[in-house]
């Protein structure tokens, strides 16, 4: 075989610092658009990006030439200042340090999509805490409780 053939896509999730409701449904549409253009600008292929006021999730592409972590340093390094700037209201605004990111098949995909999608109708039954620790489960990533939230 003389050519390399890959399919990296992940499900990705992150808060926002101290998981602080920052993102409210008003600045949300633009937050997310933001955030997949840093995606496209670096070869990632943003499938959808959502999520609700302290937290979100993307559903992306990574070319095998970039890093999950290099991926997500860019896409939060380069978006904090921006809405800090754009958002005056926003100025402490920050993302957490880390971040789950859980490989998805392309059979998959689509129901990672919906699931995105429907963020803020989900959390009303479920906070970022259960939704969080139910994908480390799901997964089966181990983690230890009193390290998760700092």
């Amino acid at each position: 075989m003389g050519r390399t053939y890959t399919n990296l896509d992940y499900h990705v999730v992150f808060s926002t610092k101290n998981r602080y409701p920052w993102i409210s449904p008003k600045i949300e549409t633009r937050v997310w658009e933001y955030l997949g253009g840093i995606a496209n600008r670096n070869g990632m292929i943003p499938y959808k990006i959502g999520g609700i006021d302290d937290h979100l999730h993307l559903a992306i592409g990574i070319p095998p030439t970039l890093a999950v972590s290099e991926a997500l340093r860019l896409i939060k390094g380069g978006s904090s200042n921006w809405i800090g700037a754009t958002f005056p209201e926003l100025r402490g605004f920050g993302w957490q340090d880390g971040y789950g990111a859980f490989s998805v098949s392309k059979s998959i995909l689509p129901s990672v999509i919906e699931y995105i999608i429907d963020q803020r109708e989900h959390h009303r039954h479920k906070t970022f805490q259960e939704e969080f620790r139910e994908l480390l489960v799901k997964h089966g990533i181990p983690f230890m409780e009193q390290y998760l939230w700092n």
